[in-house]
């Protein structure tokens, strides 16, 4: 039997001078929510370039959810297993 799972992140930005921040948030089917946070500073030398900061953000950002996500998988597998898990990447 084959089931279709999908999942959705959110990603916000929030620029400021040559400071750029990305928020992003996973919905998981059980209700439980992840956030993460990742940033991006402009070189002053380096020409303005919104989508630049706005992906070196993201990047940061979702690196940090894939993290807080391996963290619920290991937690998850401890419940069912009662033994201690180390997932890695």
């Amino acid at each position: 039997m084959q089931t279709i799972v999908g999942w959705h992140v959110e990603v916000e930005f929030e620029e400021v001078d040559k400071r750029t921040r990305a928020a992003c948030m996973l919905r998981l089917q059980d209700g439980t929510e992840l956030r993460a946070r990742g940033h991006a500073t402009r070189h002053p030398d380096d020409p303005e370039q919104q989508r630049v900061g706005e992906e070196l953000a993201a990047a940061r950002a979702l690196n940090e959810l894939s993290r807080e996500l391996l963290k619920k998988a290991g937690h998850d597998i401890e419940e069912a297993t009662h033994v201690e898990a180390h997932p890695s990447m």
